[in-house]
């Protein structure tokens, strides 16, 4: 009876809010707060009685039109002053200005202010660094309150938010090899990786998330490596006398003893965490998650051809040929948690976010790295059911009426939306679009969460798009909105991007800097923190930082082109990594028979003619037309 009561309750004061509109604006009572769904507390019960018209499609309608029409249709009561003849005013007119502060602000960024910023993130890597090693290395992390090191919950082997990542094997040291190369510390990552090879050993009674060890440790090493002994010397000389290939010994180690987590398992899907010491736990689930099983390749692969062992990528590829083979027939999608052994999907939710963000990330950057068609073939389908299920809102970033563009939680089966809070993982998603050419996307898909972070002054883990409010509220410094960033301001060179990274580090200056760090912020309203620097905060969040205001960075001049991991290792692009010392020996039935499909479908759009999409005055001002940013603004509450 209780939730009857609430309900009831909900429903007369949207009925009392509307009328206050109806009257104050002629708006009449069909305002809704969301992107094509009216204010819901209880999604279900309430869709039932707010939900869409019969006969609308909830994918290209938007509430903004909704509430257009309504207002043209009750002309004649609402609006009795205006003539028949008038035009129509535009929804969007709401947001239109004769004073653009957006350009004021955005338009420009001086070089010594660009230098300033600069300076500043290699100061925070450095206060962040340098504690790390004061206080807490040998130990796996920082934790920058108490100024001491942490590691494993060994008392506690169930807390898997800290055993998942935390082997006791100095994770934050090695995690940050290359971000030292990208500063331009030569003498301190030569210390770094002599330190590493002195005294690191994965020969430990450690169980940890399979995922975690690849991109944190695995693919740092490997990085490392291949930064040591590139011969063409981006960074200078970087490498040393005496070094014999250890950090590529240490990978290979660390790769044989996740290995296991392949073994067992009847759909080759691997198992989510091993003991480096004696392999699959024996009280192992057999679930996992979609981005934990699927985004292994890109390690693996270079390892393999690194060692000339097709072991490594063979393992990995034949996880994700059965992740896809498990997508759904109707639209494409994947779920987020998948049973190994029977190959059902437990979670069946599909989004861009946390348990499913990295896998299409890496299904892009193997093509790139590889040149194998059937990860392209893999990539461009999924993003193209994306497009199709997950996106809402109007159907181009820069024109035309209603929502803004957002990708929504939807049932992989059904594509309809399953709940409505996006992810900070999920800000990642536009640094892929820039890689995938679809720049005019991106474009919008990271306005909406820089409007995010200007409302709080950083991004809270989820945050619900129909509430305008947190679901979420921590914030562990995560590094996927600056990723993006860093990466549109690369393919635009529009200074709104540098604008961006400058209030994001201001903010991380402000709200997360602790006597001996930077710590998660536990509630992102009040700013209350949790004694907690995790790896990727030295290794992604200030490395990307730093890369965004320094234009002459060795990255960016070099010959060599590069690829970022999802952990922020650099990887060059290079021909060795494109050429296999063996026979394929995992021949796979569908790849053939959708290789055979590709030969009849249109060839995926260039890089070259997605980004001339953009108009050329565009490039020069601001990336999205004010009246869309301020119409973002609104819709997260920030006016």
């Amino acid at each position: 009876m209780q939730w009857r009561s609430i309900v009831v309750g909900l429903v007369v004061l949207r009925l009392s809010f509307s009328c206050v509109i109806w009257l104050a604006f002629g708006l009449g009572p069909n305002v809704s707060w969301g992107f094509n769904f009216p204010l819901s507390f209880s999604l279900h019960k309430l869709d039932l009685l707010f939900g869409d018209e019969k006969g609308t499609d909830p994918r290209r309608n938007s509430w903004s039109q909704r509430v257009h029409v309504h207002r043209h249709e009750e002309v004649a009561t609402t609006c009795a002053k205006v003539g028949e003849g008038s035009p129509e005013r535009s929804y969007l007119s709401f947001f239109d200005s004769n004073r653009d502060e957006y350009s004021r602000r955005y338009s420009s960024f001086p070089d010594t202010l660009k230098a300033k910023m600069k300076d500043m993130a290699k100061e925070m890597f450095y206060f962040g660094y340098d504690n790390y090693m004061k206080y807490a290395f040998p130990e796996d992390e920082l934790n920058p309150i108490d100024c001491e090191g942490r590691g494993p919950d060994v008392l506690n082997p169930s807390n898997i938010n800290i055993n998942d990542v935390l082997g006791n094997y100095s994770l934050t040291l090695i995690d940050t090899l290359d971000t030292l190369l990208v500063l331009g510390n030569v003498t301190e990552f030569q210390k770094a990786v002599k330190l590493v090879i002195d005294t690191v050993s994965f020969d430990k009674d450690s169980t940890v998330q399979v995922f975690e060890a690849n991109i944190r440790i695995l693919g740092s090493l490997i990085s490392s490596h291949i930064l040591l002994t590139d011969p063409k010397h981006p960074f200078g000389k970087v490498d040393y006398e005496g070094y014999d290939n250890e950090l590529l010994h240490l990978a290979h180690d660390l790769a044989v003893r996740l290995l296991p987590a392949f073994e067992n398992t009847l759909t080759g899907i691997p198992y989510p965490r091993v003991n480096l010491k004696t392999g699959v736990p024996p009280d192992s689930i057999n679930e996992t998650c979609t981005a934990g099983a699927g985004s292994l390749l890109v390690e693996f692969g270079i390892l393999s051809r690194l060692i000339g062992d097709s072991t490594f990528e063979w393992v990995a590829r034949r996880a994700v040929r059965a992740l896809w083979s498990l997508r759904s027939n109707e639209t494409g999608l994947l779920g987020n948690v998948v049973n190994i052994q029977t190959g059902q999907w437990v979670g069946k939710q599909s989004g861009l976010g946390a348990g499913m963000d990295s896998f299409y990330e890496y299904l892009l950057k193997s093509y790139i790295l590889f040149g194998e068609k059937e990860d392209h073939r893999m990539f461009q389908d999924s993003y193209e059911s994306i497009q199709n299920h997950m996106r809402r809102g109007r159907e181009s970033c820069n024109e035309g009426e209603g929502d803004p563009p957002l990708y929504v939680n939807v049932n992989m089966f059904s594509g309809e939306i399953m709940n409505t809070w996006i992810d900070s993982l999920q800000a990642f998603f536009p640094g892929l679009q820039v890689l995938n050419g679809d720049v005019d996307n991106a474009i919008c898909l990271h306005a909406f969460y820089y409007a995010i972070w200007k409302r709080f002054g950083a991004l809270p883990e989820r945050y619900n798009w129909q509430l305008q409010a947190p679901d979420v509220l921590f914030y562990p410094l995560r590094p996927e909105l600056v990723e993006s960033t860093y990466l549109l301001y690369q393919a635009t060179k529009n200074p709104f991007y540098l604008h961006v990274g400058m209030d994001i580090l201001q903010s991380l200056e402000k709200n997360a800097k602790v006597k001996c760090g930077y710590a998660t912020l536990h509630h992102v309203v009040d700013k209350s923190k949790e004694d907690r620097m995790e790896s990727f905060f030295l290794s992604e969040t200030c490395k990307y930082l730093y890369l965004l205001f320094d234009e002459d960075n060795p990255l960016h001049k070099s010959d060599n082109k590069y690829i970022f991991t999802t952990e922020g290792h650099i990887v060059p692009i290079d021909m060795r990594f494109r050429e296999k010392q063996w026979d394929d020996e995992f021949p796979c039935e569908e790849a053939v028979l959708a290789e055979q499909k590709s030969n009849n479908r249109k060839p995926p759009l260039s890089n070259n003619s997605n980004c001339n999409r953009i108009p050329e005055e565009r490039r020069y001002t601001l990336p999205l037309k004010s009246v869309y940013m301020r119409q973002i603004d609104h819709m997260v509450g920030l006016f």
